[in-house]
């Protein structure tokens, strides 16, 4: 099982949720939260990345807060209190922790996010090169368009899962994100899922998880990470 640590964030501290791999050592890989905050699902997800091999790191970006599913206002309101820079430095703070660990394999860490924190993955890898893969699931764009997030400037390889029964987003959108990053120059590719809706990726919400294609998201996933997360390794 994991545990909650504290790791360095630009001259303050976050907590985050760790899990390891039973060898002890792995790819490291940032995983974002959806607007909930760091729930059990978030955890679930780090876990599950430990029992293929990787070092999974979640920080925890509303410092101790999150919503229940049965509270989506508090969690809007959770969303919009988050301050997009606090966020940059505590996602920018738990990639450079994994990357500097001896416990993780290479010098470059992967990225995923959920929901908000899929723009959120979008976003963090457009500051820094830290990230070698980066993956979004039905990213909730409206929460960086403030910021006017340059996604040209992202270096590392990127996959997108997205429904094409979601409200969050337009495809006219996902186009213009994929256009944008192609033309810094990265590997990017986005996987559209018939019938699928916002959030189907969640086993914790029945009403919209989709367990076939939640599983092939997954599969794409994994495949996308262990391909360009371990061109950052040291030859063994």
């Amino acid at each position: 099982m994991g545990e909650m640590i504290e790791f360095p964030s630009n001259g303050h501290t976050c907590a985050g949720y760790l899990a390891l791999p039973q060898s002890g050592r792995g790819p490291g890989v940032v995983v974002i939260q959806e607007w909930w905050g760091l729930v059990g699902h978030v955890k679930d997800v780090c876990e599950r990345f430990a029992g293929e091999g990787f070092v999974a790191l979640a920080p925890d970006l509303y410092h101790g807060k999150s919503a229940s599913l049965k509270e989506p206002d508090t969690a809007g309101k959770l969303l919009m209190e988050m301050e997009l820079d606090g966020a940059a430095r505590d996602m920018l703070g738990a990639a450079r922790w994994l990357a500097a660990d001896e416990r993780v394999a290479g010098d470059r860490v992967g990225i995923i996010g959920f929901c908000m924190g899929g723009a959120l993955a979008l976003y963090a890898a457009s500051l820094a090169d830290v990230f070698g893969a980066v993956v979004t699931y039905y990213p909730y764009l409206a929460r960086t368009e403030a910021a006017r997030p340059d996604f040209s400037r992202i270096k590392g390889a990127v996959q997108g899962h997205v429904g094409d029964q979601d409200h969050a987003y337009t495809r006219e959108q996902i186009e213009a994100v994929e256009e944008q990053i192609r033309g810094g120059g990265a590997d990017v590719e986005f996987h559209w899922y018939p019938g699928a809706d916002h959030a189907f990726f969640n086993d914790d919400r029945p009403e919209v998880h989709r367990p076939d294609q939640a599983q092939q998201a997954w599969d794409r996933t994994l495949a996308f990470l262990r391909k360009h997360l371990a061109q950052t390794a040291a030859p063994v």
